[in-house]
């Protein structure tokens, strides 16, 4: 019996349907889906800021998706290095990698070890970042506290 290990890395702050969506496909294409949810100084090295929701929330809830079936701390940027501790047979991107510099490169070093890369459709009307633009618009500057409809 073939036992296909499907991996779903991402930072799943504010999680949202995008975030389900990309689980949940994984899911239906895997046996067993390991998340990986990428540590607060990865997220910070890669996107410039830090995640809003800490890493230990951020892990429990991706835990708790009844799609996922276990959920690893990615604290290195190499996924060759995440796959040596996972052993993956399957790598889930969001499509918003494919045709990119940085998909070919996860492409080629995954085939060499015959892992397969699937890209998915990302969510274009919802993601964290915007989520977080949009919440630091409803803040005034400086006092933190939410500003009232005119």
């Amino acid at each position: 019996m073939v036992h296909r290990v499907g991996y779903a890395p991402g930072v799943y702050d504010l999680f949202h349907i995008g975030h389900l969506n990309i689980l949940r496909h994984a899911r239906s294409r895997c046996d067993y889906l390991v998340a990986g949810v990428v540590s607060d100084e990865m997220a910070e090295r890669a996107k410039g800021r830090r995640p809003v929701v800490p890493l230990p929330e951020r892990l429990e809830i991706v835990r708790s998706v009844r799609h996922v079936d276990a959920a690893f701390v990615e604290t290195v940027p190499d996924k060759r290095e995440t796959w040596q501790q996972v052993r993956f047979d399957v790598l889930f991107k969001g499509d918003d990698w494919r045709g990119t510099e940085k998909g070919e490169r996860l492409e080629r070093d995954f085939a060499a070890v015959g892992v397969e890369v699937v890209y998915f459709p990302y969510t274009v009307h919802t993601s964290s970042t915007l989520l977080t633009r949009a919440l630091d618009a409803l803040v005034t500057p400086g006092s933190g506290e939410a500003r009232t409809a005119p």
